[in-house]
């Protein structure tokens, strides 16, 4: 029997990182992952604070063990906002349709998500998706491209991510 999927969870939060402040972004993702998928998997969760260099660093230990890395916050116009940056400091290729669908979908909820500054790349095997650190928003923005993720893991090598397609229906090409 294959192993569970790792996949990793970051979260960007100084008050959480520092104990003030209850983490709902990581939960928010695990649960929306356990409703999403029915290939078995296991999450890497990380709570660390603003820090570029930090999240870099975080986000390549994540990515030598996961084939799908979900950051959640310091996604915002905020000066600690920096998880955009640190993304782009590590992947190797840049997927913008990932943010614009992101922010179209939100933009349907709220119009403060033109603020929102997700970004998407690769690094290796590893696709990594900036999501924002509200839950609610969290879901949205995952329901807007989570149908294109087990595709881009299988063409850049990661394992095949299975869907249930009563909650998501994965696209993959016929054949």
């Amino acid at each position: 029997m294959d192993a569970p999927v790792r996949i990793g969870i970051l979260v960007s939060s100084d008050r959480a990182a520092a104990g003030l402040y209850e983490d709902r972004g990581g939960p928010a993702v695990e649960a929306y992952l356990g409703r999403v998928l029915v290939t078995p998997w296991t999450a890497e969760l990380r709570v660390i604070p603003d820090d570029r260099a930090l999240l870099a660093a975080t986000l390549v230990e994540l990515a030598a063990l996961c084939p799908l890395v979900l950051t959640t916050g310091g996604t915002g116009p905020a000066p600690r906002d920096v998880t955009p940056e640190a993304t782009a400091d590590v992947c190797q290729r840049i997927l913008p349709g990932f943010g614009e669908a992101m922010r179209l979908a939100s933009l349907r909820e709220v119009p403060t998500a033109i603020l929102s500054r997700q970004v998407a790349g690769t690094r290796g095997s590893t696709l990594i998706v900036n999501l924002p650190g509200k839950p609610t928003s969290i879901a949205t923005c995952l329901d807007a491209v989570f149908p294109a993720i087990p595709y881009c893991i299988d063409l850049i090598g990661g394992p095949r991510l299975e869907t249930d397609p009563a909650v998501c229906r994965a696209f993959r090409p016929p054949g």
